[in-house]
């Protein structure tokens, strides 16, 4: 169970603190239930989750080592613009790594879509919709979580990122 204080990353929606564990009085919550009151840290409001839900995923915010270990990783990954047939099946490739709630899909993710970005402005055109939307998704989840790990400002992670980047690089 989370304590209040907590940091936790609820869903798609993100980087939320725990603000407590209470019964709420509210329609259409269950009285006898423990729900986590969650304040997301990027976005206005709160979110009642229930304590006993699996419906969706709620896990720890990883670890300031674990965020600059996987940013030690980006030089090295091997990524591709992916492709699909359909807009649809590009739609539920992209979800399924925003789904997995996990830093390095989300890097794989966005790294993808920045080189099919690339690819696209180098013949003039411009990136589709569907590209656009999941790349704005993933980088939102990914920097929430990354400064959350971090402790730094969100408008400060691909700056970050960058350095630490340019330094390994620079160290090899």
């Amino acid at each position: 169970m989370y304590q209040p204080g907590e940091l936790v990353v609820y869903g798609t929606t993100g980087v939320c603190r725990v603000e407590g564990v209470e019964r709420p009085a509210l329609p259409g919550t269950d009285r006898e239930r423990e729900y986590y009151l969650l304040k997301p840290l990027w976005q206005d409001g709160v979110i009642y989750a229930p304590v006993d839900s699996e419906k969706v995923p709620m896990r720890p915010v990883i670890s300031r080592q674990e965020a600059e270990e996987l940013i030690d990783r980006i030089p090295s990954m091997e990524v591709e613009a992916w492709r699909a047939p359909t807009l649809q099946a590009l739609a539920q490739h992209y979800q399924s790594a925003v789904r997995s709630h996990d830093c390095a899909d989300l890097v794989a993710l966005t790294m993808s879509i920045y080189q099919k970005r690339r690819q696209a402005e180098a013949q003039n055109r411009r990136l589709g919709m569907v590209d656009e939307r999941y790349q704005k998704q993933a980088e939102r989840l990914l920097f929430g979580e990354l400064s959350a790990a971090l402790g730094i400002p969100y408008d400060q992670v691909v700056p970050y990122i960058a350095r630490r980047v340019e330094e390994r690089e620079k160290g090899t």
